[in-house]
């Protein structure tokens, strides 16, 4: 042991004795210190990083950062700079002799991740990159390229231990490079992974990072500050001839690795084990050259092919090495970050010059091509912001430099600085300047309804796993597209974002067909697009276009109704949260699933239609014409339920549907129980009557029922019943009484209709999203194995047909009805408009936010026949306290007479 404690943040010329013996003690009863030995010093420190930085990640989420802010925040934190200001803490936590061993697992950590981003790389994206991305990653990189070059003047110190040109490269790179991984996390975050921006911004990263590779090599090279002036250049030559050898000798070893394991067997551990010792001996060979050691593990990363044996290497690496060890290079950076040596406002200004001038350098260079090319001017600016994304080439750059003593500590402080300062400021800035308008496209066509018999067909199908394929693909079969109404189906494979950048690698880099996938996410989308394209070649008339979601969870409707917005589709089906078990019954696979869910129907600017899956016969049917379904619609009556029989009526036109629509009346007993509910109400002098438009949609469910009866009168293969129930028992019964031939039930949600026949069945729901009928089809002790589809009508429309737009989805998860309500008030507002009568917004009530927030459904009431009021009310037992106060306000306001009487419907 040395004979004073030497901190990692003195870093002095001390002298260090080690110990060999001293690797794990002996234990604390026997007097020993652990922190003492190598070992249990070593895991404490791994523990106190990864515990810092996840609580940094968790502090930052709100704020949107990626995750590399926290791990370098978390190492400067830990650091000289806050807590190693504490001599006690510095020396007995990160004494000077405990850094050799902590560096030297960081770069293993390095080593390997480098290997899995090489893996992960697919440089046949960089040769399909088109010359805008290409122009832009240059232009992006030589403008920043030079104002390092001017700032290495100021930086500089006079000191000749390093030459200037060397010093130029280094803060050159640094200034310079795109960090392709933090790049893909940022887009997805902000939903930009699926735009045109995205699209560029991702293609020029991955070739900017790919030069930045070059110059690093070039300017560790270059670092060598001895006299020999050819060294430089046997390093360069050497390192261009390893890169030979893998491509021509490494590639078609690992080839023929490949070929000697059958076709759907995992490669065998023997390989395995070769291949990741292949990575320590090629950062072995490239250490030993002069280069680092991370690059000869990157480039043999790169020459291995895509296919099962990369993703057995992701599978079996990823969250090991980027979420234990990787986190101990960021923490050694900000170890070595010591913000004290950045003395003096004169210096502290040069930070700030050097974050504002690269930025715009970046900015700048990047929306000069972007114009050029014709991309909005907030276009270019957030493409240059998103190029300013610095991360782990940066650090590694910076490291290296400190380590050649290219960088002195205030420079490297200043850098490091830089780097979290423009990666930080990146997400912020963007979500402020880049907001795309959200174009609500006036397309009429939102529901089944109104989709006209000889128009194309467009339904949005969202896909968790293959699992949901087949049925939804019966579904879709029997939906009977012709050549007078195509369908058009957009897939969209929902993906849960990962901190992984191979996750987002699926959206930019699609796979032609035949090549193999890049990771288990990626054989998913795989299988769900190859049986598309399969069902779109064999049905005929219909049309396929695979698209892939990535996000978290708690946002993913957002991506959902963004894809049914823009294509304009007029019904989203998404699976439901449970699936059928082996001995017939429902667990959920996720409950996350059933959020989206929830949030799809309150959010969706088209009809939703909820499957829940129970298998569909006609898998291996491939002819359409084979086709055969019994299919049931239970009919109620309301908006949900016209919209099920829309679609019923769609597939009954297919020559192997069998339909029955079983409809419900009520019976004497049911209509004089609501009968005496109104009496009830109406004898209460303190309530005050409000008319429904419940009527209206009794006329139109009449309307509808008539019109298929006389249209399909002479269709053997449709049955119409109908059937007379008073109570919730009674329908129940008549739903069991049903013959266990059919396959599928339609049925409406009915939401926002109050009926005695379901009366009941609401109170021991498990899922109320599904509605009362729906729950009951889906629940685990229903005696039926038939799929059911739940549907809910958009009712965004206002009288005319003129559409009403739908708001920037909020994140209202139990607000499932703010979009289902909006039909009865608009009907409500433009009465009284046309009515010449006086309007009462719910604003002007000042009940629209609390009665809003329980949910429930629209009412609207004529005053007077001069005022029409629309509000929202949500629990039946709430309903006499929000209209006393609604009577109190609008006597106040002269609109209603003293006795405040009213009908209640």
């Amino acid at each position: 042991m040395s004979g004073q404690p030497v901190t990692a943040a003195n870093r002095t010329d001390a002298i260090v004795c080690y110990a060999p013996t001293m690797i794990t003690t002996n234990g604390i009863w026997q007097g020993d210190n652990p922190l003492d030995y190598s070992l249990p010093l070593f895991i404490l420190q791994l523990t106190l990083v990864v515990v810092t930085t996840r609580i940094l990640v968790f502090i930052l989420k709100p704020f949107r950062q990626p995750r590399v802010i926290s791990e370098i925040l978390g190492g400067v934190i830990l650091g000289p700079s806050v807590m190693g200001q504490n001599p006690n803490f510095a020396t007995t936590i990160f004494p000077l002799r405990s850094v050799m061993v902590l560096e030297t697992m960081a770069n293993v950590g390095l080593l390997y991740f480098l290997f899995l981003v090489g893996v992960e790389m697919d440089l046949a994206v960089i040769r399909r990159t088109g010359k805008k991305a290409f122009a832009i990653a240059i232009a992006g990189m030589i403008l920043p390229f030079l104002i390092g070059v001017s700032f290495s003047y100021l930086l500089h110190e006079k000191s000749q231990a390093v030459k200037q040109g060397t010093f130029i490269l280094f803060l050159g790179v640094a200034l310079s490079v795109t960090a392709f991984p933090v790049l893909a996390r940022i887009l997805a975050e902000l939903k930009l992974l699926n735009t045109e921006i995205g699209r560029i911004a991702m293609s020029s990263a991955l070739v900017n990072d790919m030069c930045a590779w070059i110059l690093l090599a070039l300017a560790i090279a270059l670092a060598e500050n001895d006299s020999k002036s050819l060294a430089s250049l046997w390093v360069i030559l050497s390192s261009a001839g390893f890169v030979v050898f893998c491509i021509f000798v490494v590639r078609p070893l690992v080839g023929w690795m490949i070929r000697q394991t059958p076709e759907g067997e995992s490669i065998s551990e023997f390989y395995i084990c070769l291949i990741l010792t292949g990575v320590m001996i090629s950062g072995f060979i490239t250490d030993a050259i002069g280069t680092h050691s991370v690059f000869g593990a990157f480039v043999f990363g790169l020459v291995i092919p895509n296919g099962p044996l990369g993703v057995t290497l992701i599978e079996r690496l990823e969250d090991f090495v980027s979420g234990l060890l990787l986190p101990l290079f960021f923490a050694i950076s900000g170890l070595k970050t010591d913000i004290g040596a950045i003395k003096g406002l004169a210096t502290w200004g040069t930070l700030v010059l050097v974050v504002v001038l690269a930025c715009a350098g970046k900015i700048a260079g990047t929306l000069l091509v972007a114009l050029y090319y014709k991309i909005p001017f907030y276009e270019g600016v957030t493409l240059g912001l998103l190029m300013n994304t610095k991360g782990l080439v940066e650090m590694i750059v910076l490291n290296v430099g400190k380590d050649q003593k290219v960088l002195d500590d205030k420079s490297f402080a200043i850098m490091v600085l830089v780097a979290v300062v423009m990666t930080g400021i990146i997400t912020p800035i963007v979500t402020t300047i880049y907001k795309p308008a959200r174009r609500f496209v006036p397309y009429k066509r939102r529901t089944i309804q109104r989709t006209k018999p000889d128009s194309e067909f467009r339904i949005l199908v969202c896909i968790h796993s293959p699992r949901n394929v087949p049925t939804i693909i019966n579904l879709l079969e029997a939906s009977h597209p012709t050549k007078k109404s195509p369908i058009c189906v957009y897939v969209l494979h929902l993906v849960e974002l990962t901190g992984r950048a191979s996750a987002m690698l699926i959206v930019h880099n699609p796979q032609k067909s035949g090549r193999p996938a890049l990771n288990r996410t990626q054989a998913q989308s795989d299988h769900i697009i190859n049986a598309f394209e399969n069902f779109e070649q064999h049905a005929g008339c219909v049309s396929v276009q695979p698209l892939t979601a990535i996000s978290p969870y708690s946002t993913m409707h957002e991506d959902v109704c963004g894809v049914a917005e823009d294509k304009r589709v007029a019904f989203v089906i998404i699976p439901f949260h449970k699936q059928q078990t082996v001995d017939g019954g429902m667990e959920a696979t996720n409950p996350a699933f059933r959020s989206i869910n929830q949030n799809v129907l309150a959010n969706a600017p088209c009809s939703v239609g909820i499957l829940v899956d129970r298998g569909l016969n006609g898998s291996t049917r491939l002819a359409a014409n084979q086709v055969s379904h019994h299919i049931v619609v239970l009919f109620f009556g309301g908006p949900d339920d016209r919209e099920a029989l829309a679609y019923a009526w769609r597939m009954s036109e297919h020559p192997g549907i069998n339909l029955t629509i079983m409809r419900f009346i009520p019976g004497d007993a049911a209509l004089e129980s609501v009968a005496e509910g109104a009496n009830t109400e109406t004898n209460d002098p303190s309530v005050i009557t409000v008319l429904t438009d419940s009527d209206r949609d009794k006329q139109q469910d009449e309307d509808y029922i008539n019109e298929f009866r006389v249209r399909t009168a002479n269709d053997d293969s449709i049955v119409y019943m109908e059937k007379v129930v008073n109570h919730g028992e009674e329908t129940v019964a008549a739903i069991r009484s049903i013959d266990n031939i059919h396959d599928l039930f339609i049925v409406g949600r009915g939401q926002g209709i109050i009926s005695p026949l379901t009366a009941g069945l609401t109170d021991w729901s498990e899922c109320p999203e599904l509605g009362a009928i729906g729950d009951l089809l889906a629940s685990s002790d229903f005696a039926a194995t038939v799929s059911v589809l739940v549907v809910q009508q958009y009712t965004g429309i206002g009288v005319q047909g003129d559409v009403i737009s739908t708001p920037d989805s909020p994140n209202m998860q139990n607000d499932q009805f703010s979009q289902m309500n909006r039909r009865p008030m608009a009907r409500a507002q433009g009465q009284a408009q046309r009515n010449g009568n006086i309007e009462v917004n719910p604003q002007d009530v000042g009940l629209n936010g609390s009665a809003k927030a329980n949910g429930g459904i629209n009412i609207y009431k004529a005053l007077n026949e001069t005022a029409a009021l629309s509000f929202w009310w949500g629990s039946k037992n709430k309903v006499h306290q929000i209209i006393q106060q609604v009577t109190t306000h609008l006597q106040f306001q002269g609109v209603l007479g003293a006795s405040g009487v009213l009908v209640v419907m």
